[in-house]
């Protein structure tokens, strides 16, 4: 599945379990106003607290590969539960390219490449997206997100635009561990937005992340966004060793 238009991300508040929680706050200077009265479709209320990030995702694809809950458990820490659809957890690898990011009260954006690598936990009844590894283009985003726990990587990275194709390369420049992604995408259906209880609605409409550098040290995050706006997709992939590296 591929996105057809930008879609906006907010992220509230990361909590990292070490086990005391804590907060730390960063947000978005832009008008927001707009995107956040949209709130119909989430499972839990927005929270209060202030927003720390504003983005926006284009060119995105959505990989996915079923794969047997008891290969997954021993690689998500004993806090989190494992999610399943139809029985089965589900592993992700997500191009994009990542426009306007900007921290609050930063007065400029940032713009480049990224790949995360991940599968989806709950707790209790928070769904949300537990990341294995995040590349990206940015080494000042890469080093802020690991201040914040989050699993990222610097990598050389290329998004090109030709026709209807995105032809997109990624190679962590990190040795260990190290991962390559080689793919051309192209949409090939109308958009749709996903229904819920199917497996796209179950992929793709998240309103939390989880993800740890070490099993003791939790990072959570709120999100908020609208409702993808879906499209079926052809995809060649050439390379793809980024699961393997997790």
């Amino acid at each position: 599945m591929v996105d057809s238009q930008v879609d906006q991300v907010l992220i509230r508040q990361f909590v990292v379990r070490v086990p005391a929680e804590g907060t730390s706050a960063v947000g978005c200077g832009l008008s927001i106003s707009s995107l956040t009265e949209e709130t119909s479709h989430r499972p839990w209320p927005i929270p209060e607290t202030r927003w720390v990030m504003f983005m926006r995702w284009e060119d995105l694809l959505f990989l996915h590969w079923p794969v047997r809950a008891e290969l997954i458990r021993p690689l998500i820490p004993d806090l989190l539960a494992v999610d399943t659809f139809d029985g089965w957890c589900w592993i992700g690898i997500v191009p994009f390219r990542m426009s306007g990011v900007r921290p609050r009260y930063i007065p400029f954006a940032l713009d480049f490449p990224e790949l995360n690598v991940r599968t989806y936990v709950k707790l209790g009844d928070r769904r949300g997206v537990w990341f294995f590894s995040l590349d990206a283009a940015n080494w000042l985003a890469v080093r802020a997100a690991r201040f914040l726990g989050l699993p990222y990587y610097f990598a050389h990275m290329t998004l090109v635009s030709e026709k209807e194709s995105i032809r997109y390369e990624a190679i962590r420049l990190q040795k260990s561990p190290s991962a390559e992604f080689n793919a051309v995408y192209r949409p090939t259906g109308s958009v749709y937005h996903a229904v819920p209880d199917t497996l796209d609605h179950w992929l793709t409409e998240r309103y939390c992340l989880y993800s740890a550098l070490r099993p003791n040290h939790v990072v959570y995050g709120e999100i908020h966004h609208r409702r993808w706006p879906l499209q079926r997709a052809e995809v060649e992939l050439f390379t793809n060793t980024m699961a393997e590296a997790a």
